[in-house]
């Protein structure tokens, strides 16, 4: 009896129901799911830079806010605008990169030891050698021009064959000096995030060739929750006929259908069997391959030999770089010096001929590590940075790997779910403002 009951009240409510009202709800939400997912990833990563304006006083007031409104891109500078959360957190991306697969290749001397510092000494030698009689003749023509000119021309060509006879020892001394003094020297910490927060768009890069197989499915399924969605939402609307209950229904549809697209990508990070359906995010699916991306965008834009040398020479540790390179160079001066130290001690006075040597030392230092800038030699060192960073991340629990690509945005996701209940809630309102107020006549609350 309760049976009939029941299917004669679905009868009687499917004989009421405007079944084109009620097959357009779950459409519309479809339609709402993709846009929400598209225009969510635009908000991932466009725009590069913050585009918008200052607002006076704003910066102070942002301050006091909760941290969540203060996370939004701009607000903390005092700006009113947008900057993409990914670009926005490239420096986050870049400590946690680090913290979760460059750090585990070793101590910043396990790294060198990786380079082959034999081979890199080989190659300054390679490139310092031909302008080594140039800058023996400038030194002396700046520190003793009439002694210099004075000597034969067999005497300045004896002292020039002897340094660069020494040329190969002084640079093995110096490559393995800075082995040595490696993990004082080189921080890749403050390697990667200063680059990264200088190039955001390198940040988005990484997201988008590791993972763009991954992020079209994140769209393409939000039409398809957006759909499922949408099919509770229409029971419910034509069984109440209250025409705000459908922007109601469209926060939830938006908030989950942003929820869901995360899911999908990042979540269960280990591989789960339900109903013996194998189940686990899809990025996690591919991490091998990604991996070798991954390790491609860092061997040859972030971690080269090109920037190490830069950070070497230019970086908050220079200083004690170019310190000790020229305290490595002095000894090897004297060594060329050889028999002609004496007379030009006696023609000069020690402390001339200590200049002299200082001089060369410091104007040999930044000679010494321009090869290490060579992008030619840089990129055939990539190779080996690549090959290391990629069976490092290969290795990482399924876990980390999801932490390291999901850290830049996982405090900003809020935001995303936010802006997908507010696009829920405005689809709601224009499906009740085209089918209910304007043009079909006879539909629930009309």
């Amino acid at each position: 009896m309760r049976v009939d009951a029941v299917l004669d009240g679905l009868a009687d409510w499917a004989h009421h129901v405007n079944w084109i009202y009620f097959v357009s709800i779950p459409i519309f939400t479809g339609v709402i799911g993709w846009l929400i997912n598209w225009s969510g990833l635009w908000m991932l990563f466009k725009p590069i830079n913050f585009h918008g304006f200052r607002v006076p006083g704003l910066r102070e007031i942002a301050g006091i806010m909760p941290r969540k409104v203060q996370e939004i891109p701009g607000l903390m500078e005092g700006g009113v605008g947008w900057q993409g959360i990914v670009p926005a957190r490239a420096a986050k991306m870049g400590s946690i990169a680090v913290d979760k697969v460059i750090a585990k290749l070793g101590t910043p001397a396990e790294f060198y030891a990786q380079l082959e510092p034999d081979q890199i000494a080989e190659h300054i030698v390679n490139v310092f050698r031909p302008d080594l009689p140039q800058l023996v003749h400038d030194v002396m023509m700046r520190e003793h021009p009439r002694l210099w000119r004075d000597l034969p021309k067999p005497v300045r060509q004896a002292v020039i064959d002897r340094v660069q006879a020494q040329l190969p020892g002084v640079v093995k001394t110096i490559t393995d000096e800075i082995g040595v003094h490696i993990n004082q020297l080189l921080d890749p910490k403050i390697m990667v995030i200063d680059h990264f927060r200088k190039n955001p768009e390198l940040v988005v890069r990484v997201f988008k060739d590791v993972g763009q197989r991954e992020l079209n499915l994140m769209v393409a399924f939000g039409f398809i929750f957006g759909f499922l969605l949408g099919i509770p939402v229409a029971v419910i609307d034509v069984t109440f006929e209250i025409w705000w209950l459908l922007p109601i229904l469209g926060v939830f549809v938006g908030w989950t259908t942003n929820l869901l697209g995360m899911w999908l990508i990042f979540d269960p990070p280990e591989e789960k069997r339900i109903l013996g359906i194998k189940v686990q995010g899809l990025f996690l699916r591919r991490q091998d391959e990604c991996a070798e991306v991954y390790a491609r965008i860092i061997a040859d834009d972030v971690i080269t030999l090109e920037r190490i040398g830069d950070f070497l020479m230019d970086g908050p540790r220079g200083d004690r770089t170019r310190q000790m390179i020229a305290t490595a160079m002095r000894p090897a001066i004297d060594k060329a010096a050889g028999p002609l130290r004496g007379a030009v001690n006696v023609a000069m006075g020690g402390r001339r001929y200590d200049s002299i040597k200082d001089s060369f030392a410091m104007e040999a230092v930044g000679r010494t590590i321009t090869p290490f800038r060579d992008a030619d030699f840089s990129k055939q060192q990539s190779e080996k940075i690549r090959v290391l960073i990629a069976r490092r991340t290969k290795e990482l629990p399924p876990k980390d790997f999801v932490e390291m690509m999901r850290s830049a945005i996982k405090e900003d996701e809020w935001m995303l779910y936010l802006h997908g209940a507010v696009m829920g809630a405005a689809g709601g309102f224009l499906h009740v403002g085209l089918f209910v107020w304007h043009w079909i006549p006879g539909l629930p609350g009309h």
